[in-house]
């Protein structure tokens, strides 16, 4: 009889186990079907987006009508943005392709200050025009280079992920044909680049400052294992794959990456001074043990031990048992947004999930900030007087041209809704409203 119980009881179990690991099965390949599906539908739009880049660009050069030519070339200024944000879901972080990211950027950035601008009275110079057809020619063969990547990847029925893999791991996929069309893509737009510097295109678009701030000696791939180690909390740096970044790349990098169980992690950081600019992990969270204001002291406490100095705290929210707390840079008691760090924190045992520190290196400096033109109470008389204003601050905000200005930051209520409005400490233009998510918490908490 017992004999019997104790079959039964270990057939359940036997079952029991099989039909969690069915289910574990189930839901990693769900994430991984829906990584593909993200990376398939991102790869087909960047396709889309460069062909109607490739037809505004074309049609812009034939338009006479200057009413007719600034909504053209805003709508360009739309395209590329979308076409950037396609680049960005794709699985090529360890892959070359800046060069192709700055040129979607710069035709943003030329396309938007020229469409803002009266051309009435400035119409497009003959370098401008000239501008417009290498751009035009251009766009063109990536156009073309695209097609090619994406109908070897429909013929083939070619997957993403196999290319992210490759990439994490140093390997080759079985076609590495996706690779080798982006690398092609991205010798075209570096041939273009060196043969149009002086051209108007060209604009500083911050990516050649990231160097600059990443100072400090070249550390060792066995310095970087160490360090990723301690942020990734592991027993053993033998665990933790390393790559370096591919020749040509702007930014020395060194990525990481680890996982074991249900636990993965992810981090950049420069060769030069061992930096973390990206750090993401990854794991299983326990019950909560720390308040969101704990969590805040530990993630002070690791931009300290990173070299990030004169932060404050902006915003902090709590979701799934994990702080996350946005710090920008403070100078002279003036808030400098382009200065943005992220923190991630584990509320059960104060550990850092996450980092993005991107953003404070392209743009991090000391500025000559000038005193404001207009008081704080010539600056209020800017707002809707519908707006109860609750906190008033001094913030260097990047406006619509990409231009950093010096305003007045304001938070109101109206109604039942909270903003942010960036009054103009010059000339009392209305930069910029933001409506504030109703789960923001801010603090006012600084290092």
């Amino acid at each position: 009889m017992i004999r019997s119980i104790l079959l039964i009881l270990l057939s359940l179990g036997i079952v029991g186990t099989g039909y969690w690991g069915y289910k574990e099965h189930q839901e990693k390949n769900a994430v991984l079907i829906h990584a593909e599906n993200t990376y398939q539908r991102s790869f087909h739009e960047l396709v889309y987006h460069m062909d109607l880049l490739h037809d505004k660009i074309g049609t812009s050069l034939a338009m006479n009508s200057k009413s007719r030519l600034s909504p053209q070339l805003v709508d360009i200024w739309r395209i590329s943005s979308e076409a950037l944000a396609n680049v960005g879901q794709l699985p090529l972080t360890l892959l070359p392709f800046n060069k192709t990211e700055e040129f979607l950027s710069n035709i943003g950035d030329f396309t938007y200050r020229t469409a803002v601008r009266d051309l009435d009275k400035e119409p497009l110079s003959k370098e401008e025009m000239t501008t417009l057809k290498k751009l035009y020619e251009q766009a063109s063969e990536i156009k073309d280079e695209l097609r090619n990547v994406q109908h070897a990847v429909l013929e083939n029925d070619l997957r993403w992920m196999d290319v992210e893999l490759a990439l994490a791991t140093n390997g080759d996929p079985l076609d590495n044909t996706i690779i080798d069309g982006f690398k092609t893509v991205e010798k075209k737009v570096e041939g273009y680049s060196e043969s149009s510097s002086d051209s108007p295109l060209v604009t500083d678009t911050g990516k050649g400052q990231l160097l600059k701030h990443l100072h400090g000696k070249k550390v060792t791939e066995n310095e970087a294992l160490q360090f990723g180690k301690k942020l990734f909390n592991v027993k053993s740096k033998s665990d933790i794959q390393l790559t370096k970044s591919g020749e040509g790349s702007d930014i020395p990098l060194y990525t990481l990456s680890y996982e074991e169980g249900e636990k993965r992690g992810y981090l950049d950081m420069s060769v030069n001074g061992a930096h973390p600019i990206s750090l993401l992990v990854d794991r299983p969270l326990n019950k909560k043990q720390l308040s969101l204001n704990e969590g805040f002291e530990r993630a002070k406490e690791f931009l300290s031990q990173n070299e990030f100095e004169n932060m404050t705290l902006q915003q902090s929210t709590e979701y799934d048992q994990i702080g996350v707390y946005t710090f920008l840079y403070q100078q002279d008691k003036v808030k400098v947004y382009p200065d943005t760090v992220e923190v991630k924190v584990a509320l059960d045992n104060g550990d850092i999930l996450g980092l993005t520190a991107k953003n404070y290196y392209m743009n991090h400096k000391e500025r000559k900030i000038e005193s404001p033109i207009l008081s704080i109470a010539e600056a209020k008389k800017k707002v809707n007087p519908q707006v109860q204003i609750m906190d008033d601050s001094l913030a260097i905000i990047r406006n619509d041209l990409g231009d950093e200005v010096l305003t007045y930051e304001f938070i109101g209520t109206y109604e039942d809704d909270s903003y942010r409005i960036y009054i103009n400490a010059m000339d009392g233009t209305e930069e910029k409203i933001e409506r504030l998510q109703k789960a923001e918490r801010n603090f006012s908490y600084g290092t």
